[in-house]
């Protein structure tokens, strides 16, 4: 399992090796690869630091486990809107297990520990707690941020991820945005008929999204579809590389 880190602090990307029964970085031993894993069926999983900080904080919080079906999501295999935080890796959907009265307690007490972006409205959901760490501004009125050539971030997986998805060049996955990412955003750009400046703004995330969300549900599989990730071509020379595995 490679567990991709977007580390905020340093703007570099880390990759770990763990199993699923291994605790996420940084995590301090809240969350396991699994939970966070949780429905996806792929073998390479993202996300940032803060996201994880933000858990570990949430969690002390709280004072006992939380239980987390719904974590991470790759869009390909959709289940969520189309720019939705899970397939950036910053999202949770929480406490299924609770009352009513739990629930509106956990939901209360993250609207008001500043610690996360977005916490979702009961009207929303109900019967679950969803929170998110997602990165700010968006480029259109909510969802991803702008991202073009020398951006580093777990949103740059997720780029990656669906111009994999819809069939265009296999780029790997690594969260640098570098010429041949920007290449292939270009292409796609001319084949939309968006402004091609390499740019992925509100317009080309709208449109890329779509195209991707759910796509191999339904069974628009490309050379991705098996959810196994190989060499990224993007990354610079350097990148921090861990093996926990047992």
């Amino acid at each position: 399992m490679t567990v991709l880190i977007y580390n905020n602090n340093t703007n570099r990307m880390e990759t770990y090796y763990l199993s699923l029964n291994d605790i996420m970085p940084y995590a301090n031993s809240t969350l396991r690869v699994r939970e966070f894993r949780g429905a996806s069926s792929s073998q390479v999983l993202w996300t940032d630091r803060r996201t994880m900080e933000a858990w570990v904080r949430f969690r002390a919080m709280w004072g006992s486990p939380i239980f987390v079906p719904y974590a991470f999501k790759r869009i390909g295999e959709g289940g969520h809107s189309d720019q939705s935080q899970h397939y950036a890796g910053t999202s949770f959907d929480v406490a299924q297990n609770l009352d009513n009265a739990s629930r509106a307690r956990m939901r209360s007490m993250a609207a008001s520990s500043g610690l996360w972006t977005y916490v979702e409205p009961v009207a929303i959901s109900p019967t679950w707690v969803h929170f998110d760490k997602r990165a700010t501004p968006p480029a259109c009125s909510a969802g991803y941020p702008m991202l073009r050539q020398g951006s580093i971030s777990n949103y740059v997986a997720v780029l990656q991820d669906a111009l994999e998805t819809i069939g265009l060049v296999k780029i790997g996955i690594d969260g640098y945005f570098g010429p041949l990412t920007a290449n292939t955003v270009r292409t796609f750009q001319q084949q939309q008929g968006l402004t091609v400046d390499g740019v992925v703004g509100c317009q080309t995330w709208a449109r890329l999204t779509k195209l991707a969300n759910g796509r191999w549900r339904r069974g628009q599989f490309t050379n991705s579809a098996a959810l196994v990730e190989t060499v990224a071509l993007d990354r610079p020379h350097m990148q921090k590389t861990f093996c926990l595995c047992q």
